[in-house]
């Protein structure tokens, strides 16, 4: 059966593509964003022509002039609600071709300004980000930048009362005390998976009735790695019962993962190898200069608590010029490495993806 198309299914390829990256042997922690990565490099793929396109259309489902109306549709799609921002931002030195700039009609251009780009930044991620993840220096011919950035409330807040010390055995084996939130979750918010369970949180709907995340933490068997776990979070599944279960109860870590991530060392295993090539590169569609992509970086955070979910991720993309009875009650515990995967709203789009390896701590 051929898997489902559209940017849905091309943020879920990736991720699983990436996640495979990031969760080399010897990786810890991390957090990332699927959907931040893809709208950025499928922005500048809406320039890219020839193999370039080609190439860039195998990892991201689309390229070249088609690419910019479903960028535009599908950023406007996830970012209906208040609580998600979805912003994009170029900042160039070099011409850009004005049927590209038309072709992204919620994106602004402006000369490169990094003191702009960083106020930038931290505006639309309300201070989560504090600047780029990436100096902006004066060869850079035109730098893209991607944010989202989410701010929501749980539908049912963990009671702060409840929330206390807990046993966290880390990916190296070692056990350490830390701030872990309880509490009882619906049965239809939970699932079994291969060796373990998805619990999902749902958050607070806003005027309209619209949920602007739902948050699913995937534990897998004891051992596996992000690689096998985190796909599991908008995997399809035929049955989400748990059948001999009537209460679940949950054991969750407060936390905040934050990572930066190099992603154009990631860039030749995801297939993408023309566009970095100063000389090879086509993104023609984009400016009459000869550019390629010299650098994408990707800054991401989710802070998890008991009111609600906070995130945001950063990625920036650079082109250089070439020159009652009986219960069965069931706990669920996540005390050891896990997966965090926020979804958007109204489909299996993967926003933010996290393993938590490492003994959490959280950002006040």
């Amino acid at each position: 059966m051929e898997r489902e198309t559209g940017p849905e299914a091309a943020v879920q390829r990736l991720g699983e593509q990436w996640i495979r990256e990031l969760a080399q042997p010897g990786g810890g922690s991390f957090v990332c964003s699927p959907a931040g990565l893809w709208l950025a490099l499928t922005a500048v793929a809406s320039g890219a022509r020839g193999g370039t396109a080609a190439e860039l259309r195998a990892l991201l489902g689309v390229a070249g002039s088609e690419a910019a109306a479903v960028v535009t549709d599908a950023a406007r799609d996830w970012g209906r609600t208040e609580a998600l921002r979805v912003a994009t931002r170029v900042w160039n030195s070099a011409p850009v071709h004005p049927e590209y700039e038309r072709s992204l009609p919620d994106v602004a251009f402006g000369p490169v300004d990094a003191a702009e780009a960083d106020a930038w930044v931290r505006e639309r991620t309300d201070g989560l980000i504090d600047k780029l993840p990436l100096e902006i220096d004066g060869d850079m011919a035109l730098v893209l930048v991607n944010v989202l950035a989410l701010k929501a409330l749980w539908e049912r807040a963990f009671d702060t009362g409840r929330t206390r010390d807990a046993a966290f055995t880390d990916a190296a084996g070692t056990s350490r005390p830390v701030a872990t939130m309880h509490a009882s979750v619906p049965l239809a918010d939970v699932w079994p998976v291969p060796g373990g369970y998805v619990v999902e949180l749902r958050c607070r709907a806003e005027q309209g009735g619209t949920a602007p995340a739902r948050v699913r933490f995937v534990l897998g068997e004891p051992g596996e790695g992000a690689a096998d776990v985190l796909p599991r979070a908008w995997a399809a599944t035929e049955s989400r019962t748990l059948r001999t279960t009537d209460v679940v109860t949950v054991a969750l870590p407060r936390f905040t993962l934050r990572t930066t991530i190099p992603v154009t060392d990631q860039l030749p295993a995801l297939g993408v190898r023309l566009a970095t090539d100063a000389s090879a590169a086509d993104l023609s569609g984009l400016s009459p200069w000869r550019l390629h992509v010299s650098e994408v970086v990707q800054e991401a955070v989710v802070k998890i608590a008991e009111k609600g979910v906070e995130a945001a991720a950063v990625t920036v993309v650079a082109l250089r010029a070439a020159a009652v009875q009986p219960r069965v009650v069931r706990h669920i515990a996540f005390d050891r490495p896990f997966g965090v995967v926020v979804l958007d709203g109204s489909s299996d789009v993967p926003l933010f993806a996290g393993w938590q390896a490492d003994v959490p701590c959280f950002e006040d």
